[in-house]
């Protein structure tokens, strides 16, 4: 039996044949799954990959290989710490490394390179891989049906304006028969709690068969997962593109799993990620950004939350940190009472001008320096109007110090983040500084 047959038959619970024969999950199966390693990648903001490579040595206790300004970490767990990998703060998207090639032979005729990636396909060890997907999508199918058993809870029906009450007694049923799908989810969602992660993982498993004998009651015809592949290339030696590489590595794919391809509505992601001669095959975890988790609301210019992560990460101190929205030209803050200011200031195209920026910086940077601590407050500011920026800040000088500047790429824009220390100067006003400056004539 190859090693994707026993992966699917052990943990896919999908019919990708008929007349599929149940699997009997061990002890020791469970034992083996909590302890198999694997590596996963992330992909992160571009110019803090160190940031989010400390996270992972903080939080997970692994080191990470970094792929310095291409945005991207990878780093070795075990599948009983893969609920705290969607809690890294730093990270945007997830997938476990099928292969990688770290100097991949491309051949000089496109055809050639393309039959290379058919023959790929059926080569490459799918089988641990796909079992960390299969935890990995219990997890996202075991926190909507808590989501939906909340909304029970709490929803008020209206019927000629009357309250018709929820039967209690069927939601308290349903609730308690997925108490240990809600401490698989307390720990997804919250890394402090501790559990023994082989019960998670086991428990998530176990039910395995269950699930399965539910899908065989509401379909008649075996479930075949949908798929799609995606291409990420990058370099210019290349004679092929990404729709080239990922429509045949793609087929062979579909040819090898029998699965059914789809763009939009897909099971599976795969990865064909290409970097000049570095070549990486990978399963996606997440469907969507981490960044979203925490947005509550939309505007024009949202800063991602994994960006914002690095930026605070910038001022190591340990301060706390309240958010607030105020005019940062009149802050309601007294003289030299802040310790840190961590700000997206106005790039100039979704919201503002670069021309309106040439006034606004400078009226930035100087009540800034007003309100932040001399000699110890801290400035982490982002702007992709870098020639603005480098300019209020040169009428700064005496100040603000720059310490440090970090590019990162912000939806294609190449920005900078500005670490900047206040200087021990005090804050003069500049109707203090005119009043001195005639003195002086």
């Amino acid at each position: 039996m190859c090693d994707i047959e026993e992966a699917t038959n052990q943990l896919l619970d999908v019919n990708l044949h008929e007349n599929q024969s149940s699997v009997q999950v061990t002890e020791s199966d469970l034992r083996s799954e909590s302890e198999l390693l694997v590596t996963i990648g992330a992909t992160v903001p571009t110019g803090f990959e160190q940031t989010a490579a400390d996270e992972v040595r903080e939080k997970l206790g692994s080191s990470c290989k970094i792929s310095r300004d291409r945005g991207k970490i990878y780093f070795v767990i075990s599948v009983e710490s893969l609920a705290q990998v969607h809690c890294l703060r730093s990270v945007d998207n997830l997938f476990v490394v099928v292969q990688e090639f770290q100097d991949y032979q491309f051949k000089q005729i496109k055809e050639e390179v393309l039959k290379d990636f058919e023959d790929l396909a059926g080569k490459l060890p799918w089988s641990n891989p796909l079992k960390v997907w299969k935890i990995n999508a219990s997890f996202k199918k075991k926190k909507a049906k808590r989501k939906k058993i909340n909304q029970n809870l709490s929803k008020e029906k209206i019927n000629n304006g009357q309250e018709v009450k929820i039967n209690q007694r069927n939601v308290k049923k349903e609730f308690t028969s997925h108490a240990l799908d809600s401490h698989i989810l307390d720990y997804y969602e919250n890394p402090a709690i501790k559990e023994e992660v082989s019960t998670l993982v086991g428990d998530d498993l176990a039910s395995s068969k269950d699930e399965t004998d539910e899908i065989s009651k509401e379909e008649t015809e075996p479930q075949v997962l949908k798929f799609r592949v995606t291409c990420n290339r990058a370099g210019e030696k290349h004679c092929f593109t990404s729709n080239e590489a990922a429509r045949d590595f793609g087929g062979a794919v579909q040819d090898y799993f029998k699965w059914k391809a789809d763009m939009t509505n897909f099971d599976v992601e795969v990865l064909l990620n290409i970097h000049d001669n570095e070549v990486i095959v990978g399963i996606a975890l997440t469907e969507e950004s981490l960044h979203r988790r925490n947005i509550t609301h939309f505007g024009p210019t949202t800063l991602r939350s994994t960006l914002a992560y690095g930026m605070l990460s910038k001022p190591s101190w340990g301060l706390p940190i309240d958010a607030v929205q105020w005019d940062i030209c009149n802050l309601p803050l007294r003289t030299g009472s802040v310790d840190i200011i961590v700000t997206d200031l106005p790039f100039g195209k979704r919201m503002g001008s670069k021309k309106r920026n040439w006034n606004l910086y400078p009226a930035c940077l100087r009540e800034m320096s007003r309100v932040c601590t001399p000699t110890t407050g801290r400035a982490v500011l982002l702007t992709q109007d870098t020639k603005c920026f480098t300019k209020a800040l040169s009428g700064m000088r005496h100040v603000w110090q720059k310490v440090d500047t970090v590019w990162v790429n912000v939806g294609g824009l190449r920005a900078a983040v500005y670490v900047l220390i206040r200087t021990p100067q005090a804050f003069v006003h500049p109707s203090e500084q005119d009043g001195e400056k005639g003195t002086l004539w």
